[in-house]
Parts: structure tokens; sequence; C-alpha cells
């Protein structure tokens, strides 16, 4: 006879840094398992259209964050066993470690869902719930939260994961601040003598002068 497999619940893990090695509290873990869950992969794709063309023809542009939604049961009328009896507390236990501000790293926690196949870093980005099923006295006894997670990639593992060092590939860059053409030339192409060659077919007069926000086209070097 086959041994019944452990019931494994979903648990929500939270992090002050971005590599997940920094444990920002105890973990939580939910009651009741949700139903079902969906996870959301998109493509993003440049679709602006040159002047006297009869269609766009859409560039790729970058990969879309991944998302994580689902629902999440809350239940306090004595039926789910772990329940502390108090509904308000224990969405108020959920958005402690997922949803609030964490002052020491100025931002909502870094989270790790974990629930069988699913390890998914992330961070929340929306959480509604709907009350429902009351005491006389208008306290709720069960409350249904839709959660949505967006998938966070640290910058080195991101980088590791791309692989677009190459200058063989084309290469869009927004500008920031402190930036300058020549260093990301040599960031693109390994040599800072190519920022005329970037600036020109970006239509960019002065190049000592671009906007931070300015989306550049690096070409690929032509061997």
């Amino acid at each position: 006879m086959a041994t019944p497999s452990k019931l494994e619940k979903l648990t929500v893990y939270a992090y002050k840094d971005s590599a997940f090695s920094q444990s920002a509290g105890d973990p939580y873990q939910v009651l009741i398992n949700p139903e079902k869950y969906s996870h959301n992969y998109s493509v993003g794709y440049n679709t602006e259209q040159s002047p006297g063309t009869a269609a766009p023809s859409p560039k790729f542009e970058k990969m879309g964050a991944e998302k994580v939604g689902m629902e999440l049961v809350f239940d306090a009328t004595g039926i789910i066993p772990g329940s502390s009896g108090d509904v308000l507390k224990d969405v108020a236990k959920f958005k402690a470690i997922a949803y609030e501000f964490n002052g020491e790293i100025h931002s909502p926690n870094y989270l790790k869902l974990s629930w069988g196949s699913l390890i998914f870093n992330c961070h929340l980005i929306s959480i509604d719930v709907n009350f429902s099923l009351f005491k006389p006295d208008g306290t709720p006894l069960r409350a249904k939260a839709t959660v949505s997670f967006e998938g966070y990639i640290d910058e080195k593992t991101l980088a590791l994961k791309e692989k677009k060092e190459s200058p063989d590939l084309t290469h869009i860059i927004i500008f920031k601040s402190g930036d300058t053409l020549p260093n990301l030339c040599f960031k693109t192409y390994g040599s800072v003598f190519y920022y005329r060659a970037v600036a020109k077919v970006n239509n960019i007069i002065n190049y000592r002068n671009i906007k931070p926000g300015t989306k550049l086209f690096f070409p690929p070097i032509k061997k």
C-alpha cells in the first residue's frame, strides 16, 4: 500500500536583501493552500512605426517580468486547525511579511514563494481583500485575498542569465544620470572609440549632453 504524501503548504519567506540570503523574520505559512495559481510570462516588443510605412515592424525590446497570482483564504470559523480565530489578525500577519514597508531596507521585503514545484523570488505588487461571513457585531469570520507577485532577479544573476556581453548583438540601453557615451561603448564593445558612430546612429549632435532616460541603440560591430 502506497504511503500517502505529506501535505505541503504554501510558504512565503521574507528577505532583507536582493540576494535572498538575509531573513526578514519568520516565514508565513498559509492555513489553506490555494485552489490554483496563475504564472504569467510576457515578451515586450517595440511597435513604433516608421513614417511612410504601411505597418509596424515589431522589434524585440525586453522580456517582461514573470507574475504569479492566486487567491488566499483566511478563516476564523473554527473549522480550520491553526487559525488564530481572528481573520483581521491573520490578514495583518500576511501583510506584515509581504506588504508592509520595511524601514531597514526602505522598501517592502523581498519574497520567496515555495510550494511544490513553485519556487518564485518576487515582490508583492497587489493584494485585494474581500471579507465575508460576519459575526452579529460585524466582525469578519472569513476573507479571501487576491494577491499578485512580480518576479525579481538580482542584477548579477540577470547578467549571467542574459549573457548579453557580445558586441555582435544589438543593445538597447537607457541612459542614466552619471553615464557617459564613451563608457557605455566600453561596456558594450570593450572600446570607447565607437562613441561617435553610436551618436550618429542615435541622431545625437552633442554626446556630452544626453538626457537621462534617453533610449540608445548600440548596433552590432561589423567584423
